[in-house]
């Protein structure tokens, strides 16, 4: 019990190394510099995003048993070298003017920089907070969430001042050491410790995780892979309102270019507020309702929004599916814990994460695809309705698979305890 009053200090640990990964998501302020200062193409620079998103999500699947076997701290000082490598490799990929170069150092490196860092500190928050699991994870993935909002004006300011070669510099001496220092404050907790509440709990005979189990288990039960197609779901059509979200507005709502500029800004104000308030939510509902309000949620929203020609309204419900888009992702390490345990956590976690890769690459195809063969919003919104009600299906069928596993486990329990035949 003396060392829950340390578990906020790892959970701000956690939080400074997503602040400082999170900061992929503010690619988009070097991309005019690049393009101007280079002479690479739009194509070109985009691609190192792209690249650094494929790597992220592979290397968040792969290498989950290694983060196991290394430990949170030994895990999150291989993030902070790869993420600063990268850095520093596209420092002098810029200063060479060397297209190649940066893939390697941007998107390679650093995207499994990210990719590792980003499935650390959540595991090993969900094992400190046992009691609070939505929140723990919900205050980390938030970081990465707002790590845009921090080194957008940053980055900014340090190209007009220094120059895109200094301005790479720059950020890696500043993340390494925020990273260094975040991960040596990140260890598990001690063998059998858990939080007084949970201790409470399992005294009045409370339910504890579904199953502890290794990742390669999870792959055989039918829980895994709902989970996989609802996260799929959730960030296919989160990312793919992101992408149009500007000409929709106009187009819809009739807000203007800079009105539409200002709510794309907000939305990712409402995209870190959801991680955390729906994580936390989910402590006193639980996951299974967590997400079956999700997709419920918006499957009104995407069916409304063509209708919703009232600028505000029409902002107000794009808010609010990018507070479940946000939710989604900060939840989803809860729900593993209390489906699977988390003894593979990290490994499971990664696992469940090619979701995002491959969503991150179907969400824009499929909206513009729509968009094209319909000529309007109103098909494309239509069409990620009926997603979200296959996702909802899924939400519903998981909760089922739930009740048979603790039927069978109750029985067995029964069935071994002293006594009984």
């Amino acid at each position: 019990m003396s060392a829950q009053p340390n578990r906020w200090t790892i959970a701000a640990a956690a939080v400074g190394v997503h602040i400082s990964i999170g900061s992929i998501y503010a690619y988009s302020v070097f991309n005019r510099p690049l393009q101007e200062r280079l002479g690479w193409d739009p194509t070109d620079s985009a691609w190192a995003f792209s690249i650094a998103i494929l790597f992220l999500g592979l290397a968040a699947s792969f290498l989950g048993p290694t983060v196991e076997r290394l430990g949170p701290r030994k895990s999150g000082f291989l993030s902070a070298s790869l993420f600063t490598l990268g850095l520093l490799v596209s420092a002098l990929a810029v200063h060479l003017g060397w297209l190649p170069l940066f893939y390697l150092g941007f998107g390679v490196i650093g995207g499994t920089g990210i990719g590792v860092g980003y499935i650390c500190p959540v595991s090993t928050l969900v094992k400190w907070f046992p009691d609070r699991r939505g929140l723990a994870t919900g205050l980390a993935i938030m970081g990465f969430g707002f790590g845009s909002l921090v080194a957008g004006s940053l980055i900014q300011f340090l190209i007009t001042h220094t120059g895109l070669t200094l301005t790479f510099l720059s950020l890696a001496a500043l993340y390494g050491t925020v990273m260094v220092l975040s991960a040596s404050r990140l260890r598990p907790p001690p063998v059998g410790w858990m939080a007084e509440e949970v201790a409470a709990k399992k005294a009045k005979g409370g339910r504890g995780d579904l199953s502890d189990i290794n990742s390669f288990e999870a792959l055989k039960t039918v829980r895994f892979y709902f989970l996989w197609i609802m996260l799929f779901i959730n960030v296919t059509c989160g990312i793919a309102i992101i992408s149009v979200a500007s000409p929709m507005a106009q187009e819809i709502a009739g807000l203007t270019p800079a009105a539409a500029a200002a709510m794309v800004g907000l939305m990712g104000l409402f995209n870190g507020i959801g991680r955390l308030g729906w994580a936390s939510f989910s402590d006193i509902i639980g996951r299974p309702l967590t997400y079956t309000a999700f997709f419920f949620i918006q499957i009104i929203a995407f069916l409304a929004l063509p209708s919703i020609t009232h600028a505000i309204a029409f902002q107000m419900v794009i808010f609010l599916i990018l507070t479940c888009y946000g939710g989604g992702f900060a939840s989803i390490p809860a729900y593993i814990g209390d489906l699977f345990g988390t003894r593979s956590l990290a490994s499971i976690h990664g696992n469940v994460l090619t979701a995002w890769a491959a969503a991150g690459l179907a969400g824009p195809l499929i909206a513009a695809r729509v968009r094209e063969t319909t000529g309007s919003y109103n098909g494309m919104l239509t069409v990620f309705a009926v997603f979200f009600l296959v996702a909802l299906i899924c939400s519903i069928l998981i909760q089922f698979d739930i009740r048979r596993v603790r039927r069978m486990t109750e029985s067995r329990a029964c069935c071994l305890a002293p006594g009984t035949r």
